[in-house]
């Protein structure tokens, strides 16, 4: 097979003798002709706190491209730090997907490492590499290690969370949550609990894109190198087989990849993402196939934001194999991998060595787990709740609404001891989905309202058009769509009505009359609270995404451009 890279590299012109002596700098004759040009995309950041490390992965993955005979190329791309970046990573998902694509396209490159761990890397890679359609496999970055703070283990993100709360409701003083401080982030790599960077890094292994077994090691243990090595070694082979995102990527790899969201009891956010990766492969993945699929598959790690235990306990207890031996007869058995083999083929041997980590099936923590996805008059085109991160007893729930038109709207209000909120009352915050942020920042799992924290609250329905921390919990509805700001009905919900939520009939209403709703219109405030950029990307961005029902990609994103070779440069 002629290598693409042959395009710039092979015959004596010019514009040959330009591509390859700018190239040389050192590397002997035969890097031209024949070998595999492997670019190592890498997200590794000093701003992107969890993929500061990635360097040296990217040094084993190196290796092992040069063992298997090809040549490795270094390829910085855009990264997103989630804890950095404001207003948000997500509104730059795409613009790092489109950016990636691009580059891969328009260099002399035939396959490609991508090296990913904080929450949208991994998925604007491989939204990347689905469009470009080269021979790509992921390296993930893998979780940190386990902090502690006075004798008790902390898990990323989540015990943030409650531990701000605690000082809120008077229960911790400010001096210790300081003190947890540095003890949150004990080591390299992302989030240890089961947060978006867990979450992607293991669903892409189920969707077929990692090594079988890598997701989840932890990032300061040296297997995660010699993984590494292993896939810069797989990548060289990939290109000898032309085995491209579009040759082994299916419906049947998405089908799995909701199997072990819905087992490991993962972010929503995967949802979002995943129906990104999908348009741009242009396989039809809809809401319903998430509520289809992953009702049935019981929740089997107890891991936090849903459960007890952290990611180090997760790997030592078998890891994401483990999981998916267990409901293996729900998994596909066509669905294929970066390996050329069905991915079951990868499950047989892989017992369970913790079962208070890794559950049964016939002790699952939740018995029918998945992500559930309600409709109604206040979210015709869908909204999302994680059930097994609720409340029980809030999952059928009427309240009075207490609206909020936008985040600083929010923050202003939410402690007021006057304000007219209790127990029974639902938080709805609007105008933070795709256009209306813009990019649909991690706000919905609003701090309670400090005066009832005080009271022992720790729940309450949520309902937002935006997202929430993978690392979150809560009873929160969220990714609402339409949004507000694309003319969705919860531009028009009004303090004092009620709101019906029945995630058993997968149902989320406004009790008000169709002809009442007909009538509203958005007020002043709800309108002034929407993102109205005047240039640059954000203009670009609210002019172009897409809902989250879809995945909140660009229009003109979707689908795949190809890696044909484009005209001469000189």
């Amino acid at each position: 097979m002629k290598l693409r890279s042959a395009q710039w590299y092979e015959g004596q012109g010019r514009n040959a003798y330009i591509h390859r002596a700018w190239m040389r700098r050192g590397a002997p004759d035969d890097a031209f002709t024949g070998r595999p040009q492997i670019a190592i995309a890498n997200t590794a950041s000093d701003l992107t706190p969890c993929n500061a490390h990635l360097n040296e992965v990217a040094a084993s993955v190196r290796n092992g491209v040069y063992e298997a005979g090809g040549i490795p190329l270094d390829l910085p791309v855009v990264s997103l730090g989630e804890t950095q970046v404001r207003p948000t990573a997500m509104l730059w998902r795409n613009m790092a997907a489109m950016a990636t694509e691009e580059m891969l396209r328009a260099n002399p490159i035939d396959g490609v490492v991508l090296l990913g761990g904080c929450d949208k890397t991994i998925p604007s890679l491989l939204m990347a590499a689905a469009s470009v359609d080269l021979p790509a496999v992921v390296v993930p970055g893998g979780p940190m290690l386990t902090g502690t703070f006075r004798g008790t283990p902390l898990g990323c993100g989540t015990d943030v969370w409650r531990l701000s709360e605690e000082v809120r409701a008077g229960t911790l003083s400010q001096e210790q949550f300081t003190r947890s401080e540095s003890s949150m982030i004990r080591s390299r790599g992302h989030c240890n609990t089961m947060g978006t960077a867990s979450t992607m890094a293991l669903v892409a292994e189920a969707l077929g894109t990692i090594v079988p077994g890598m997701a989840g090691i932890p990032a300061p243990d040296s297997r995660l190198l010699e993984a590494a090595h292993g896939t810069g070694r797989l990548a060289v082979e990939m290109v000898a087989a032309d085995r491209r995102p579009g040759t082994f990527l299916t419906k049947a790899s998405f089908h799995n990849a909701i199997v072990a969201l819905a087992a490991i009891g993962g972010s929503t956010n995967a949802v979002v993402h995943l129906l990104a990766i999908a348009g741009r492969l242009d396989i039809p993945l809809t809401l319903d196939d998430f509520d289809r699929i992953g009702s049935r598959v019981p929740v089997l790690v107890d891991l936090q934001p849903a459960g007890r235990f952290l990611m180090e306990d997760f790997h030592r207890a078998g890891g994401l194999s483990a999981v998916l031996r267990e409901v293996r007869d729900l998994l596909d058995p066509d669905a294929l991998t970066v390996t050329g083999e069905p991915l079951v083929a990868h499950i047989d041997d892989a017992p369970i060595w913790d079962p208070e980590v890794i559950r049964t099936r016939e002790k699952p923590l939740v018995a029918e787990g998945g992500i559930a996805v309600l409709r109604g008059n206040l979210a015709p085109d869908g909204a999302l709740v994680k059930p097994a991160a609720a409340s029980p007893h809030l999952l059928r729930h009427r309240g009075r609404a207490v609206v909020f038109d936008s985040i600083e709207d929010f923050h202003a209000r939410i402690d007021d001891p006057d304000l007219d909120v209790d127990a029974d009352s639902v938080l709805v915050l609007r105008g933070c989905g795709p256009k209306g942020y813009p990019g649909m920042p991690e706000v919905s799992n609003m701090p309670l309202p400090k005066k009832l924290l005080e009271q022992g609250v720790r729940d309450m329905v949520r309902v937002c058009d935006g997202r929430m921390s993978g690392t979150a919990y809560g009873t929160v509805v969220l990714h609402v769509a339409p949004e507000a700001a694309a003319g969705g009905p919860l531009a028009l919900v009004r303090t004092g009505d009620i709101i019906d939520l029945d995630v058993a009939a997968r149902r989320l209403d406004v009790d008000v009359p169709a002809e009442e709703l007909a009538r509203r219109t958005p007020n002043e405030a709800t309108v002034n609270g929407f993102a109205n950029p005047r240039r640059g990307w954000e203009r670009l961005y609210v002019d172009h995404v897409l809902q989250a029902d879809t995945g909140a990609d660009l229009d003109f994103l979707i689908g795949s451009s190809g890696s044909e070779v484009s005209r001469e440069s000189h």
